[in-house]
């Protein structure tokens, strides 16, 4: 059986689909079962779309092929700690478990300024396993935040 490190370096290789893009780093991977099945990177700006994080397309990903939109028995794999819009997709899709490899303390809605998907005033509540891969995670955003800078590039993110 596959193991957390295992999933966080394939959502490491969404990661590096989106910087290789111009998108920031940040790659998603919904198992259930042991079974990946779906994988996506952000694609805001390729996309247009203040809604493609990676997380969002994951789950949109498996809601349509399982045609259901409850996610019990789902793990999600993230690169970087959710913001609130896909932490509440999570909690919405009834996500059962989330692994994240780095905090966001920008936008982190799980741990660093907020704590959506564990907040028990919600429906639905998941456990969450932080810092899988931490130190690579961290060092693609890194990277890609030094290259746009030095590029005079500004993203807000």
């Amino acid at each position: 059986m596959m193991d957390d490190n295992y999933y966080m370096g394939l959502a490491l290789q969404e990661a590096q689909k989106a910087y290789d893009l111009g998108e920031v780093p940040i790659g998603a991977v919904l198992v259930i079962d042991g079974q990946v099945l779906a994988k996506a990177h952000n694609l805001r700006e390729t996309c247009h779309d203040a809604t493609a994080h990676a997380e969002v397309i994951v789950i949109q990903q498996t809601c349509q092929m399982l045609k259901r939109w409850r996610l019990t028995g789902a793990t999600l794999y993230v690169t970087i700690e959710p913001c609130p819009m896909c932490a509440g997709a999570l909690v919405n899709s009834r996500v059962d478990r989330l692994v994240y490899g780095s905090a966001d303390y920008k936008a982190g809605a799980v741990e660093s300024i907020f704590n959506v998907v564990q907040n028990e005033a919600l429906n639905h509540c998941m456990a969450v396993t932080a810092g899988v891969r931490g130190d690579e995670c961290a060092a693609i955003m890194k990277a890609f935040f030094r290259e746009r800078r030095k590029k005079k590039v500004i993203t807000t993110d």
